[in-house]
């Protein structure tokens, strides 16, 4: 958790925190010491020092530059042209700036103890152009201010208030202090001491992170050389001393704890808005992603923008956080267990290789003495082969090892975030973990938790040769075999409506090559197999299988050697009853649907056909259609379809549907736009329409409010069906499927002469 607290700039543990627009954090110190400031008379400099992009200008005073280095006139260069001070646009730079602008004195850029290059903030020589030019601009000339992201790069532009328009960051402050703390209550020995017991430290090196007595300082980290530029502080055990240079470095963790601990009277001090240092922050913008106090809404800063409850955000994103951390979480457990799994493999491959080369000493040692000379060489390749094993599999362990520790770093600062009870400064940060966390997930992509090799060695003598052929021997590869049997995950495979998807995965360590593999389906009744799938993919679903309907389905796996053996067969049950909506991919354009595609209406007066997503072949189906809304007497149509009927007309007007149209007297049936048996009795609003396809008997039959209308509409119907409807906008209809076959029916009523 260490690397999450120290700032990126000077390398050492954060001391007044500020929140940058673009969520990082820097030392208030520091964000003076990266702070430019440029006057308007910079437009006269030459256009190799002039800044690469605008910035808003801000008033000179009040800047919040504090004691910060003077900042007159020195350019806002990016940091792209800072880092590259070293290099030959540098050199032509700052000949450019000595020849013809007068800023002799630049300096080339400094690099932080945490490798961020940071462009030194120094003031124009007196009697330079610049500060001329400075001298002679008018009083109260705009100066434009701005500071420079040392980890994104992103440039944020100060205003008036300089860098006190910067949020502190009281959360982290408060775990700063923490730390602090906790590591001061461990021992501050010397750590390079020989004596026993080792002398107590005298101080901290924050660059080496080495605890010194005075005499292990002046011999093994002496103030000059390489040594010179590091930082030495008081241990952790004297850093809170109430004077001295030790109490001075962490008057900022204290204030911190100040400001959001407890106050002289034991009461919790609310923090206050930084605009309205009367006001506490109570609610939160999230346009700007900040607590606001109810003055900023009656300022009108935030009085368009959405704001929401503060602590409402604070528990949503409390609870997004925990949730992205559980991801993280089971990623680290799974990166232990694959550590363990790595050292297991460096062991088996330290017993395999010595395996393999007692193998072939017997083998060489049993040929005539002309095997000897080739001994010495197919034994530096067994070597090397062992070696190479061991370099993949130790730079796997070093990589994970590494992305462990900063999942885990980042994890228990989260952690430590979590426990505060600061809804502001909370939200000030979580924005930004969240993403952190979630971008930490991801980096566990698919296969990071696999080995990259097998402790196997695949290498094979031929001891078979004759004499002649010894200057010619050497380890062949294993030849190719087929596949080996693949695996079905069955807790991924599944079943819905009348679609089965099946997955399986190879096992693992398997090297025999894979081309593709073949899935077989048997039809249903235990018929024979056949292919439905060849191809690369593990993953396949099959549509419009029966419903009510047992299969058997195995796959195998194939390669130039030849097709390996059957997996296990895994035994599928489609649904007894369809589950299914309207399909809004292939309805009329007219037809508008809602209630998750369950309810139907139409946007024109015509008649318009829509289908359901589910296609039947073979069983006994039932649905229903509640009519929701019946204006002006419209004549709906019920049935069936193909796939292919005509959608702009009645339903059963042409050869691909079946269906009942009825209006609020009598009904009839149509196909192939020919009506039969007119039957007395129609819909009005709350009536439910039931349609029954029994494709076992090759009949369709229909119900109005739970009584059969006529007699059989259709008989002799075969193929594949969808549910249909034609409506248009006078009508509601509702879907309900999923229904049992109804077992008892009332009698039909008689149709009219």
């Amino acid at each position: 958790m260490e690397e999450e607290l120290k700032c990126p700039v000077c390398g050492s543990l954060f001391r007044e925190p500020i929140i940058l627009p673009c969520s990082h954090n820097v030392c208030l110190p520091c964000a003076r010491t990266i702070a430019v400031q440029t006057p308007d008379t910079e437009q006269h400099l030459p256009p190799m020092l002039q800044p690469r992009g605008p910035m808003p200008g801000a008033a000179a005073a009040g800047s919040g530059l504090g004691t910060g280095p003077a900042v007159g006139s020195v350019p806002a260069f990016d940091y792209e042209c800072a880092a590259g001070g070293s290099g030959d646009h540098a050199d032509k730079l700052s000949l450019h700036s000595e020849t013809d602008s007068g800023y002799g004195s630049y300096t080339p850029s400094l690099k932080s103890p945490n490798g961020v290059r940071v462009l030194p903030l120094v003031p124009a020589p007196p009697g330079s152009s610049a500060a001329a030019a400075a001298a002679a601009a008018p009083r109260g000339a705009a100066t434009s201010s701005s500071l420079t992201c040392p980890q994104c790069h992103r440039s944020a532009s100060l205003d008036q208030r300089g860098l006190r328009g910067f949020q502190r960051n009281r959360l982290l402050e408060a775990i700063v202090q923490r730390y602090q703390q906790g590591r001061a209550a461990t021992s501050a020995k010397c750590q390079l001491c020989d004596r026993s017991p080792p002398e107590p430290a005298a101080v901290l090196c924050e660059q080496c992170e080495v605890l010194y007595c005075a005499a292990c300082q002046l011999k093994c980290h002496p103030s000059r050389g390489p040594f010179a530029k590091h930082h030495l502080v008081p241990p952790p055990s004297l850093q809170g001393a109430p004077s001295g240079d030790g109490g001075s470095s962490n008057s900022g963790a204290s204030k911190a704890v100040a400001a959001v601990g407890v106050g002289a009277g034991g009461a919790r001090k609310f923090p206050t808005c930084t605009d309205h240092e009367l006001e506490n922050y109570s609610m939160y913008c999230v346009s700007c992603r900040s607590p606001v106090c109810y003055q900023c809404l009656e300022d009108g800063k935030h009085s368009k923008h959405e704001v929401k409850a503060l602590g409402a955000m604070w528990k949503q994103h409390k609870a997004q956080l925990s949730q992205a951390l559980n991801g993280v979480s089971d990623k680290a457990k799974e990166a232990k267990e694959f550590l363990v799994q790595l050292k297991n493999i460096l062991q088996q491959i330290q017993e395999n290789g010595l395996e393999y080369e007692a193998c072939l000493v017997a083998q060489c040692d049993a040929l005539v003495d002309a095997l000897t000379r080739q001994k010495a060489k197919l034994l530096t390749k067994v070597t090397k082969e062992r070696e190479h094993k061991l370099k993949v599999v130790w730079d796997q362990i070093n990589h994970c090892t590494l992305k462990l520790r900063q999942s885990t770093g980042l994890m228990e600062y989260c952690l430590e975030v979590i426990k505060e009870n600061d809804p502001s400064g909370f939200l000030q940060i979580s924005d930004a973990l969240i993403k952190r966390v979630q971008v930490s997930q991801e980096q566990w992509v698919k296969g990071a938790l696999e080995p990259k090799v097998s402790a196997e060695f695949d290498l094979t003598l031929d001891s078979e040769p004759l004499l002649q052929s010894i200057h010619q021997l050497d380890f062949i590869q294993m030849k190719c075999r087929v596949p080996p049997v693949p695996l079905l995950q069955l807790e991924k495979c599944c079943t819905r409506n009348n679609s089965v998807t099946l997955a399986w995965r190879m096992p693992p360590f398997s090297h025999n090559p894979v081309e593709g593999y073949i899935l077989e389906l048997d039809d249903g009744d235990g018929g024979q197999f056949r292919e439905v799938y060849v191809g690369k993919e593990t993953l396949c679903t099959i549509d419009g299988l029966h419903f009510n309907s047992t299969y058997n389905a195995r796959v195998k796996a194939f390669n130039s050697s030849g097709v390996g053996p059957y997996s296990k067969t895994v035994v599928l049950q489609t649904s007894d009853v369809a589950w299914f909506t309207f399909d809004p991919s292939s309805a009329h354009r007219d037809i508008v649907l809602s209630n998750d595609n369950q309810t139907a209406t139409c946007s024109s007066y015509d008649d318009r056909v829509v289908l359901g997503t589910a296609a039947f072949s073979k069983g006994v189906h039932y649905w229903e259609l509640h009519v929701d809304r019946y204006d002006n007497h419209p004549d709906p149509a019920f049935g069936i379809a193909r796939i292919n009927v005509v959608k702009d007309m009645m339903l059963g007007k042409d050869d691909k549907a079946w269906a009942m149209y009825v209006d609020n007297n009598r009904s009839w049936f149509m196909h192939c736009n020919s009506h039969t048996n007119r039957t007395e009795g129609g819909v009005s609003k709350g009536a439910t329409v039931g349609v029954l396809l029994d494709l076992n008997k090759h009949n369709l039959t229909f119900y109005i409010n739970g009584q059969q209308q006529g007699p059989t509409a259709f008989e002799n119907v075969e193929g594949v069906f969808m549910p249909a409807l034609s409506l248009n906008r006078n009508v509601q209809v509702t879907l309900h499927t999923g229904l049992e076959v109804p077992q008892s029916v009332k009698q039909p009523k008689l149709p009219s002469n």
